[in-house]
């Protein structure tokens, strides 16, 4: 439970995991139930949240720390829906310590403040709406939380080079420095990243698309007092003319995303006077320590299917998407919570295999989504045309004045989580139920996801007054009374619950925290056939 230090001549010094040899080199003959390859973002939440719901796992990832070596932030804002995640899996706590919490967000035009606006306000999770943290923070934690669980099984300097699909398993082909061996797995999670070798071994189809853009990251430090808030210019004339973002993170860093325009090169652009210029015309300081800088340019990339046989996508290995909004990472992470919790279903007989085709079904949807929203902004922060470099002109000109225009200055609409209305597993609803505060049974205050923890299937199934309690079979969910007694239902109690539900509904919330089917006055074969259809039983007939 350390923490990552500042390095001389910046970046930070990263942990170095212990390399073990495999059992499969000592000559023992395993088949696991499922195995997680990358040992980044979503490959460790994927098997932090399986582990956690005690089902064996194991990582293999071909490096033995975490993060980029050198580079400081890659992502680094965490949404609501992300941080009620980590707070299911544990790691919570450490992220809302380190981190920096921030809700209010200010859109600019040079000097003037187009508008701002909190996201805290109307929210109803226990958790904020964003926190700003650089990556490997979380990576850390996750390791620390996965050596904790004895379901997980971490192997570091082991690089998969190779993969054959069978009837029953799949045989990756990995490296280590001892030798190669073959690692058999009941089911595969890909999340190797942008490069993934698997991807290539199977020839699975994407279309990806190569963006003109280039930025400048910069990550610095500087004693210029400024406020925990989230700073975006549409154009900044210290920026000549072009985008900034402006963040704050862990450790008094701040993370300046620069728009450098197309084509620009990339040495140049990161050449340390370059950036010292930069930095001097947009803080008006000398006093500045560069942390990191790193250039980089944006492309978009959607997998075809994000399921093949016994391997699931997950992370930037299955979509890419410009980062405008933070929707790269959480997305990512909540990919991997999808289908751990299916998973973890089939695997304890709660569900048919056939469940798991909806995680292509869901996440795909999810991904072209962010696509989308995330493309709409590089066009208007950077017009292909003339037409939109007018109409861009026009709408930061009428935002000065005019309230309506306001709705249109587009610098990144901010990661919300993707409603599952049109998948196959819901009856009503689709959307994430936030992280409600409530009063546990037992009288200690808590929130929703207490209830979903550590249990490797169950729904949630919430009874509001003046419907009957419903009769399930043992394991399948677990029902509670809101707000009053009914029938022998344990009682959770919180004002908030009113935000969600009404007397005489019912409310079915998947192991995500997805709401899976808003039932009013049912019978309890509704409630079940509800049930029956999110865990995908409809899918198998």
């Amino acid at each position: 439970m350390t923490e990552p230090v500042p390095a001389a001549g910046g970046g930070y010094a990263l942990p170095v995991f212990p390399y073990r040899r495999p059992a499969e080199l000592q000559g023992e003959r395993r088949r696991h139930k499922v195995a997680v390859v990358g040992g980044g973002l979503s490959g460790l939440t994927a098997a932090c949240d399986l582990a956690g719901r005690g089902i064996p796992v194991v990582l293999v990832d071909e490096d033995d720390t975490v993060g980029v070596r050198g580079a400081s932030s890659r992502g680094i804002v965490y949404a609501q829906k992300t941080l009620e995640i980590f707070d299911r899996l544990g790691i919570y706590p450490r992220i809302a310590e380190k981190g920096v919490t921030w809700s209010v967000g200010k859109v600019l035009a040079d000097d003037d403040v187009l508008y701002s606006f909190d996201a805290a306000r109307g929210s109803l999770s226990k958790q904020p709406p964003f926190i700003n943290l650089q990556q490997f923070y979380i990576e850390w934690y996750l390791v620390d939380r996965l050596m904790e669980l004895p379901a997980a099984e971490l192997r570091w300097r082991n690089r998969v080079t190779g993969i054959a699909l069978h009837e029953d398993h799949a045989a990756l082909a990995v490296e280590t420095p001892d030798g190669a061996y073959t690692l058999e797995a009941e089911w595969v999670i890909d999340a190797s990243g942008l490069a993934s070798r698997i991807r290539g071994a199977l020839g699975a189809r994407m279309t990806a698309e190569q963006g003109e853009d280039r930025w400048c990251i910069s990550d610095v430090r500087f004693k210029k007092p400024l406020p925990a808030e989230r700073w975006t210019w549409a154009k900044a004339a210290f920026n000549d003319g072009r985008a900034v973002w402006q963040h704050p993170m862990a450790d008094g860093v701040w993370r300046l995303d620069y728009q450098m325009g197309p084509n620009a090169d990339p040495q140049l652009i990161a050449d340390p006077e370059t950036v010292r210029d930069r930095l001097r015309r947009h803080l008006g300081t000398s006093e500045v320590e560069i942390v990191w800088v790193g250039p980089y340019g944006y492309r978009t990339q959607l997998m075809e299917h994000f399921r093949q046989g016994r391997v699931f996508f997950v992370g930037d290995v299955a979509h890419v998407m410009n980062p405008f909004g933070a929707r790269g990472g959480n997305s990512g992470v909540q990919d991997a919570e999808n289908i751990a919790w299916k998973l973890a279903a089939v695997l304890r007989g709660a569900a048919p295999e056939a469940l798991l085709d909806s995680y292509d079904e869901e996440r795909r949807a999810a991904g072209a989504h962010n696509i989308h929203v995330t493309t709409r902004t590089i066009r208007f922060l950077a017009p292909r045309s003339p037409f939109e470099h007018r109409f861009r002109d026009a709408v930061l000109d009428l935002a000065r004045r005019y309230p309506f225009a306001r709705a249109l200055v587009n610098t990144g609409r901010l990661s919300v989580p993707f409603e599952y209305r049109a998948s196959s597993l819901t009856t009503g609803g689709g959307g994430a139920v936030p992280n409600l505060p409530i009063t546990l049974p037992d009288g200690g205050d808590g929130a929703l996801s207490d209830l979903l923890r550590g249990d490797g299937a169950s729904f949630l199934v919430l009874c509001f007054p003046g419907v009957a309690a419903p009769e399930l079979p043992a394991g399948l969910a677990r029902c509670f009374a809101c707000n009053g007694a009914i029938g022998g239902l344990p009682v959770i109690r919180g004002a908030a619950l009113k935000r969600i539900g009404s007397a005489g509904e019912v409310l079915v919330i998947r192991p995500d925290q997805h709401l899976a089917a808003r039932l009013v006055n049912p019978a309890a074969s509704a409630v079940r056939a509800a049930l029956d259809k999110a865990l995908g039983k409809e899918i198998a007939r």
